[in-house]
């Protein structure tokens, strides 16, 4: 048995009372922006409860740190970083690879004390 279609081919939607719409229009809200609400007040008590510095500015972090350096490169700038530092076979490694065998390197030469390496 097949519904009985009127003849424009549409059919009638029935149409929620006005009560029920604005019931879930005030849960919508409730579910929404309260949790924005309590969690943006949280992270305003976290931020006066903590003790200690704040992180250091990026371009320190940058000079001391290598992993976050390599993480901002590109494919082409990890392997000509590569061949000036002479890691064989970097050309056919992923991303991920040739990022950890440079910061071997890297860390290798901080060891050695060869001076300030070139990224």
């Amino acid at each position: 048995m097949t519904p009985s279609r009127p003849p424009g081919g549409r059919r009638q939607l029935h149409p929620l009372p006005r009560g029920l719409v604005e019931l879930y229009g005030l849960l919508a809200v409730l579910f929404v922006l309260v949790p924005e609400w309590m969690a943006g007040s949280a992270l305003v008590g976290f931020r006066e409860g903590r003790g200690g510095a704040d992180l250091p500015v990026t371009s320190q972090a940058w000079e001391r740190l290598p992993e976050l350096r390599l993480a901002t490169m590109t494919l082409a700038q990890l392997r000509l970083l590569a061949r000036q530092l002479r890691v064989c076979g970097y050309a056919g490694l992923s991303r991920d690879k040739l990022t950890a065998r440079l910061l071997r390197r890297l860390k290798r030469r901080q060891k050695q004390g060869r001076g300030r390496q070139t990224l």
